[in-house]
């Protein structure tokens, strides 16, 4: 188990000291200017992290409709034009650039037609996932929280579909715990049942905790410090997965915190 955590829990010089994987989470790293890339910012964080012999992911731009989401870097899986395919194209781009392996990719949207927006999301996959492989890339859909239920691929069986459908070497799964545990409602058998189905397919793990349950503050999506809510991190060691396990984190205290849990299900594998 590789033990990471998010750039948005700490100034990047300060991360890698503490934990052995950062996820740069592009859409709040201010190396954009709306949607141009601001290349001498690029180069700062690749001095930043030439320091570290840490590895490194990446989180691609998505949608969100929240005042603390960058709204010109919004994109829509299901429903891309040219200049949202070139803004997810980047974030692969910038992978190679930091030694990452793994880009992490929203799924879209539901819209007015389920079958409709799963089908066009899927072909949008297929386009990018053509460039990954180009780079030596690897993207992995993120499974989105039930309490959000204009996203798609909250649930597990569609979340395989998509992948499957997709058909690339160069798409896996990031299974998202804290997210699981809201489609769950909670309920520990159900995350159980959520891990196994998506387990031959994860690439990348997302941690963090919440409460299992709606609230009117990001729909309860709450990104908690692992034990510190309702989740059952267990399901974690249970999934027996080696790679990149990012905290998804807000502050070096939770980082520091989960690191600790994570290390005690790692010792009792």
């Amino acid at each position: 188990m590789i033990i990471g955590a998010s750039s948005f829990a700490s100034p990047l010089k300060h991360l890698i000291d503490e934990v052995d994987s950062v996820e740069l989470y592009i859409p709040k790293m201010d190396i954009y200017e709306g949607r141009e890339l601001q290349h001498d910012k690029v180069r700062e964080v690749m001095d930043i992290l030439s320091t570290s012999s840490g590895i490194t992911s990446v989180h691609a731009p998505y949608y969100a409709d929240v005042n603390t989401y960058p709204k010109a870097l919004c994109v829509d899986t299901a429903n891309m034009k040219g200049p949202d395919f070139k803004l997810i194209e980047e974030s692969i781009e910038m992978a190679v650039n930091f030694q990452s392996k793994i880009v992490v990719i929203h799924p879209g949207l539901v819209g007015n037609d389920r079958r409709k927006s799963l089908t066009k999301m899927v072909k949008n996959l297929q386009q990018l996932s053509k460039v990954a492989d180009n780079h030596g890339v690897t993207l992995g859909l993120e499974n989105k929280e039930g309490t959000a239920p204009d996203n798609l691929c909250c649930e597990a069986l569609e979340l395989i579909r998509a992948v499957e459908q997709v058909n690339s070497d160069n798409l896996g799964v990031t299974f998202d715990v804290g997210h699981a545990n809201l489609t769950s409602g909670g309920d520990a058998d159900q995350v159980g049942e959520f891990m196994e189905t998506v387990q031959d397919w994860v690439v990348h793990v997302h941690v963090h905790d919440n409460m299992g349950v709606w609230t009117s503050e990001y729909a309860g999506d709450m990104h908690l410090a692992p034990g510190s809510g309702s989740v059952d991190m267990s399901v974690i060691g249970r999934l027996g997965f080696s790679g990149i396990h990012n905290m998804e984190v807000f502050s070096m205290e939770d980082v520091i915190m989960g690191r600790e849990r994570l290390l005690a299900l790692n010792m009792l594998k």
